[in-house]
């Protein structure tokens, strides 16, 4: 990361695209019937939806970069938080919509942890770590649910 600006930029689009494949997810499941599974993605949307609102309000005066969709740095070909979109099968189960979601909150730590750890500007690296503490949260809370799940035990989805 070159930027503040890029920095926020790439966490802005991150989370844009978390609550866009969630959503989608979660609309997948509703029109198969799958509605333990929707409300699962659609929890998860609206965790990403305050994420993203976060993300923004911090960018608060900055003129934050403009990228085209090919000048964003992922690790791989889609943005970190991106979940699996072979979640949108019909026959997903519980376990497996967590694990899937837990695998993106992960990724999304893990984005962050790196360039916190290789960048050399103080600033990015202290926004790195605040995201990274925001995504270790996440994947605690999604370990809690799997947790919850195993023991038979109802998830706050489940209200």
């Amino acid at each position: 990361m070159d930027s503040v600006e890029e920095f926020l930029a790439h966490a802005i689009q991150i989370e844009q695209e978390a609550v866009l494949r969630f959503g989608q997810l979660a609309d997948a499941m509703f029109a198969q019937g799958n509605k333990e599974v929707g409300r699962l993605f659609r929890q998860l949307a609206h965790y990403s939806q305050l994420h993203l609102a976060d993300a923004r309000e911090r960018s608060g005066y900055r003129q934050l970069s403009t990228l085209a969709s090919d000048e964003f740095r992922w690790p791989d070909i889609e943005s970190p938080e991106a979940a699996a979109i072979w979640a949108a099968d019909p026959m997903l189960g519980r376990e497996q919509a967590l694990e899937i979601a837990l695998a993106a909150e992960q990724a999304g730590l893990s984005y962050y942890s790196d360039i916190m750890r290789s960048t050399a500007d103080p600033e990015i690296r202290a926004f790195a770590k605040e995201f990274s503490e925001e995504e270790a949260q996440h994947v605690a809370e999604l370990q809690r649910w799997i947790a919850l799940h195993r023991a038979g035990k109802p998830l706050p989805t489940d209200a």
